[in-house]
């Protein structure tokens, strides 16, 4: 079994409810281990509404691949539509980190190349492991927290799900 990290976005619909939904077809495909709460942020890149974003720890017997096509099976299952990339979506589930892998291919890249630049997965990922290193940067994630000099005007922590 591999340890996996998954971030778990969500801003169209009722974003609560489809990351309950989506954590619950992700038991089926992983062990979730811990989830973090949910923290609300505005949207990067593009205007769009707000995320709701948590990440998971767990482990699967899935290979990368095979966990990306079963994330993407999950994500189309709760109406994500192609190519809606930087655009309002009811759920977005990228693997952050696959143990310490480090790959880049044309269908996958992990760690995720843009997470140590993102507030709404370093700091969810803070909450459950503070000291987990990013194996390609070789820094602990509350480092790349701290480098980004997160503010409570940046990212909200909301609940628990």
């Amino acid at each position: 079994m591999d340890a996996v990290f998954l971030g778990l976005g969500s801003n169209l619909g009722d974003r609560r409810e489809n990351l309950r939904r989506a954590l619950e077809m992700l038991g089926s495909h992983i062990s979730i281990s811990k989830k973090s709460s949910v923290y609300e942020s505005e949207a990067m890149y593009v205007r769009q509404p707000r995320f709701y974003n948590m990440v998971v720890a767990g482990t699967t017997t899935l290979l990368p691949l095979q966990l990306l096509g079963r994330l993407k099976s999950i994500e189309e299952s709760m109406g994500r539509e192609q190519n809606t990339h930087n655009l309002p979506r009811p759920i977005d589930i990228d693997i952050i980190f696959y143990g310490d892998m480090v790959i880049e291919s044309p269908e996958l890249t992990i760690p995720h190349p843009r997470m140590h630049e993102r507030p709404f997965v370093l700091s969810p990922l803070v909450e459950l492991d503070p000291y987990l290193v990013h194996p390609h940067l070789q820094q602990p994630v509350i480092d790349l927290e701290d480098n980004l000099g997160i503010s409570d005007d940046i990212i909200w922590k909301v609940d628990e799900l």
